[in-house]
C-alpha cells in the first residue's frame, strides 16, 4: 500500500466545511468544496508520490496496467480502473440527473464525438451507476415513487394549470412519462407562474416543504415538480442508496462516501445552471417505480460490512474499529482503495504499510496480497466488484 492524494472538485453546491474537517484543514475552506476523487477518471486524476514528486494515478496505470490492475480486471475493462471512490459534500441540492447505461453510453459517446462542436452529453463510453453511503445525515431524491401519491401531491397545490399533469399520474406507472414530458415541456415563458403558484399556495406538509426549498434557488425550473415524482430519502449515517442506470435523482444535502464506475457521465433535466437536455434525458430515463431506494448493509466478517449491488465494476466495504491488537483481513481482488473516516487506521497487503488519519487514502495493486486493517479508527475500502 501507498498513500494515495485525492484532488478536491470545487463545484458551486459545496461544502465549505465538511472535506475540510474530514481532512483536518481549517474551517472554513477558501470556497466551496463538492468531492474528493480518489480514483484515475482523467478529469482529476488522483496522485502517489514518486521521487519526491507527485504522479498521476492514470499515468501509471497506463505504463502498467497489468501490474495495478491484475488479469482479471484488465480482461474485464482493459487498462482502465473500473471505479471511482469519492467523498461528496452536498451544501446546496445538485442537478436532477440520470446515467446511462453501458450501450446508451456508447453510443451516445460516439455520436457525439461526431459533433462538429465536440462532445455535449456523454464525455466517455461508459455507464455510471453510484452507490452513496452516509457519513452524516444525508437528503436525496432517488427513483420514483407511487404515481397515485405523486398525484395527490401535486393536485393538493390546487393549481389548474397542473391538471395534465394529474391525469397522467393517474394512470399508474404507464403515465408517469407523459407527466415527465409534460412539466419538462413547459413553455419556457410560463415557468416561472407555475412554479410561483405552486409556491404560492396554502399548503403545509413535506411536499409543500421541498417545493418552497427548491424554488427558492430555481424559481423558474420546472425540475422543482418533478421533483414530486421522486421517493424523499433521508439516511443515517451508515445506511446507502443505489442508483442504477436510468433512475432520477438529485442529493440535496449532506456529506457521503460515493463509489461509482470510472464514468462522468450525466443527464440533467434541472435544478441546475448548467446544460441541460431533457430530450436526451427522456429517452435513457426509465419510468419503473422504485419501491425502496435504500440498500441494506450485510455483514462481511466482524467489524466489516458492504451493500451488495448488481454491477462487477465495484464493491464497497466498510471496516469499523478494531480492539486492542484484533485485526481485520479482507481479501478482496485487484486494486484497492482505502479511505479513512474517523481515527487512525493501519492497512497492509504484503507489499507495503501505510497508518492513515482521517481524511487521508492509500492505495494497492493487484499484484500484493490480502488487505489487513488494523488500529481504532474507521475506514471505507474500493474494489473491483468481480469475483
Amino acid at each position: 500500500m501507498e498513500q494515495l492524494y485525492g484532488p478536491v472538485r470545487d463545484y458551486a453546491w459545496g461544502s465549505r466545511s465538511a472535506i475540510a474537517e474530514l481532512q483536518g484543514r481549517p474551517v472554513p475552506s477558501d470556497g466551496p468544496e463538492a468531492e474528493l476523487w480518489l480514483g484515475a477518471h482523467p478529469g482529476a486524476p488522483a496522485t502517489v508520490d514518486r521521487d519526491g514528486a507527485r504522479v498521476s494515478l492514470l499515468d501509471l496505470l497506463a505504463a502498467d496496467p497489468g501490474h495495478w490492475l491484475g488479469a482479471q480486471v484488465l480482461d474485464r475493462f482493459g487498462p482502465r480502473l473500473p471505479f471511482l471512490l469519492k467523498v461528496l459534500a452536498a451544501e446546496a441540492p445538485l442537478s436532477l440527473q440520470v446515467h446511462p447505461d453501458a450501450e446508451q453510453a456508447r453510443a451516445g459517446y460516439a455520436a457525439d464525438c461526431a459533433r462538429a462542436d465536440g462532445p455535449r452529453n456523454y464525455v466517455d463510453p461508459y455507464h455510471k451507476p453510484e452507490l452513496l453511503v452516509a457519513l452524516t445525515p444525508f437528503d436525496a431524491l432517488c427513483g420514483f415513487r407511487d404515481p397515485a401519491v405523486s398525484a395527490a401531491a401535486l393536485a393538493s397545490f390546487g393549481v389548474p394549470a397542473l391538471a395534465p399533469v394529474v391525469d397522467a399520474l393517474t394512470d399508474g406507472e404507464s403515465g408517469l412519462r407523459e407527466a415527465v414530458r409534460l412539466l419538462l415541456g413547459w413553455p419556457a415563458a410560463e415557468r416561472a407562474g407555475l412554479v410561483g403558484a405552486v409556491v404560492a399556495a396554502p399548503v403545509t406538509g413535506p411536499d409543500a416543504a421541498l417545493v418552497r426549498e427548491l424554488a427558492a434557488r430555481y424559481p423558474d425550473d420546472p425540475g422543482v415538480l418533478v421533483a414530486l415524482l421522486l421517493h424523499r430519502v433521508r439516511l443515517a449515517p451508515g445506511e446507502a442508496i443505489w442508483m442504477p442506470a436510468g433512475n432520477l435523482h438529485a442529493y440535496l444535502r449532506g456529506t457521503g462516501v460515493e463509489l461509482m464506475a470510472a464514468s462522468d457521465n450525466v443527464l440533467r433535466c434541472g435544478l441546475t445552471p448548467k446544460h441541460v437536455d431533457p430530450v436526451e434525458l427522456l429517452r435513457i430515463l426509465r419510468f419503473d417505480v422504485l419501491d425502496d431506494p435504500v440498500v441494506a448493509a450485510r455483514s462481511v466478517v466482524p467489524g466489516v460490512v458492504t451493500w451488495p449491488v448488481p454491477v462487477d465494476d465495484f464493491a464497497l466495504y466498510r471496516v469499523a474499529g478494531t480492539a486492542g491488537s484484533a485485526e481485520v483481513r479482507l481479501p478482496v481482488p485487484g486494486p484497492r482503495v482505502v479511505l479513512c473516516v474517523a481515527g487512525t487506521v493501519t492497512v497492509g497487503d504484503g507489499a507495503g504499510v501505510v497508518t492513515l488519519r482521517c481524511g487521508e487514502a492509500a492505495i494497492g495493486t493487484a499484484e500484493a496480497g490480502p488487505l489487513i486493517l488494523g488500529g481504532p479508527g474507521e475506514a471505507f475500502v474500493a474494489a473491483a466488484g468481480l469475483r
